[in-house]
């Protein structure tokens, strides 16, 4: 086996394999943050708890009526966005012609409220989620083994925060999206149902972090902890990439989860900081973030 840089090759892709996937979810997840953020301005602490909902959902319908890894990939980011429009439309639309801080407080306190109820029942031990069959085994790239699922994840992620970002960017709805933030009153003048269309970005927002957890159902375990621990990782990539931005989140998430993964190879005692660390210098540098505009 060769080696790079005087490290085994193998160790090297491993690590970046790890790091890319961390990514697609630091991606998927700021890419949600971002949309709630860019187009309804507020700051959506809840996002880890609903994450974490969708890989329980996921392991319920498996456990509890049969229903299979793919059909919830599909069913269960659409139950995690109703529920978020349930939130939405008795709480949080309360909050949006107030200070950042009210949404913050309101959507921290509903997140652990969702941990505390499922931390409850569940206790705090992880639950294992089986691999789909089709996407089991590996594949040797010569250099290292590629496991199917964790390529699968990478891809999977990959296409929803592109087909996310063309939609918003690039089309009339999207536009359409965007111009209601800035003009909510015009845009409603062109006969557009602009509160309805705020309710349903928020549900797909909320829905991103419930495909986000189906996809990590079989790789970590499912337990209650699973978004608190990741929200925080999760801020610091929306702070870096640009309050907002939504490409900012996609080019942040998976380039910060390969620069963890080789902070993992050369210096492993950094590697739980340095995503910390870029974002104090990107402060420092850039306050608006790298994608960011500043106000």
């Amino acid at each position: 086996m060769f080696e790079l840089l005087g490290i085994p090759a193998q160790a090297l892709f491993s690590q970046l394999l790890l790091g890319l996937i961390n990514g697609a979810f630091y991606a998927m997840l700021s890419l949600g943050l971002a949309i709630i953020f860019g187009l309804l301005n507020i700051i959506n602490f809840t996002h880890g708890a609903q994450y974490m909902m969708g890989a329980f959902v996921a392991w319920m319908a498996l456990n509890y009526l049969g229903i299979s890894y793919w059909w919830a990939l599909l069913l269960v980011p659409i139950v995690v966005g109703i529920t978020g429009i349930i939130l939405e439309r008795l709480l949080i639309s309360r909050l949006y012609h107030l200070d950042h801080l009210y949404g913050l407080l309101l959507t921290f306190g509903l997140a652990l409220i969702i941990q505390g109820l499922f931390r409850n029942y569940y206790g705090i031990s992880g639950m294992p989620y089986s691999i789909p069959p089709q996407l089991a085994g590996a594949q040797n790239l010569g250099f290292m083994f590629l496991p199917n699922y964790r390529g699968w994840v990478v891809v999977a992620s990959l296409v929803v925060c592109i087909g996310t970002w063309f939609v918003i960017e690039k089309t009339r709805l999207g536009a359409y999206l965007r111009a209601a933030t800035e003009n909510p009153t015009l845009v409603g003048a062109f006969g557009i149902n602009v509160p309805l269309m705020i309710t349903l970005t928020y549900g797909f927002g909320v829905a991103l972090a419930g495909f986000a957890g189906v996809l990590a159902a079989p790789i970590y375990a499912v337990n209650p902890n699973m978004g608190a621990d990741l929200i925080i990782i999760v801020f610091a990539v929306v702070v870096i990439g640009g309050m907002g931005s939504i490409l900012g989140s996609i080019v942040t998430g998976f380039g910060l989860g390969l620069i963890e993964g080789l902070t993992r190879v050369f210096y492993p005692e950094g590697s739980a900081v340095v995503i910390f660390v870029i974002m104090a210098i990107v402060l420092l540098v850039k306050p608006a973030g790298l994608f960011g505009r500043a106000a």
